[in-house]
């Protein structure tokens, strides 16, 4: 039985990329939507990574960044955060805002680029758990996302102290964003509570 992200088949590791390339096109169709503009995107890799080394993916523990949290609960809980540096957050809002890209500022991220975020977010853990639950058959049900503008390492501590126990390895989804010749990549993490990662792969039936 597999317990951690560690542990997994190059088998396994491929079902879990086609679900999240597929919770991707669900997500560009619904920000296209959403911003009245096509914004492109894809999973360009999916990584499997100790929990510890999640803030020198992005750049450091001292980076500034934006998380996004929910926690997910039903059969399989788990435990999402959707995290990318602040600057690479402007810009996102940016083309999410049909604004020339360098328009807005770190001084300007405000309250309407953070509910902007929250948007997105939400459409990312929507569209992914969906995926999700159209090959497992398992409901996946998210809280309301908690956002926060901190540093790298804070953000990975407060997941940590709300979260309680999790795995040692977590899977990462790069997610980029790409409109006209700007592209942005943020980082998509799913975090299973213990058991929940080889639920997952039962119902997907890969699990050996």
């Amino acid at each position: 039985m597999v317990e951690d992200f560690n542990e997994l088949s190059s088998i396994q590791i491929d079902a879990l990329k086609e679900i999240g390339n597929i919770g991707a096109g669900n997500a560009a169709t619904a920000l296209a939507q959403m911003v009245n503009a096509k914004i492109d995107m894809n999973v360009p890799k999916v990584n499997i990574l100790p929990f510890a080394e999640v803030p020198d993916l992005i750049g450091g523990a001292d980076s500034h960044v934006v998380g996004i949290y929910f926690n997910v609960t039903g059969r399989a809980p788990a435990s999402i955060l959707f995290i990318l540096p602040i600057d690479k957050a402007i810009i996102l809002c940016d083309m999410l805002f049909g604004k020339n890209i360098g328009d807005t500022s770190a001084d300007d991220f405000g309250e309407m680029e953070m509910s902007a975020m929250m948007e997105l977010g939400n459409i990312l853990s929507a569209t992914y758990l969906n995926a999700l639950a159209m090959f497992t058959n398992i409901d996946f049900i998210p809280s309301v996302p908690a956002l926060g503008i901190d540093m790298a390492g804070a953000i990975i501590d407060a997941v940590l102290a709300q979260f309680g126990e999790v795995a040692d390895h977590v899977l990462v989804l790069d997610t980029e964003f790409k409109k006209e010749a700007t592209d942005v990549v943020g980082y998509f993490f799913l975090l299973p509570e213990p058991g929940s990662l080889s639920s997952i792969l039962s119902a997907l039936g890969v699990n050996f």
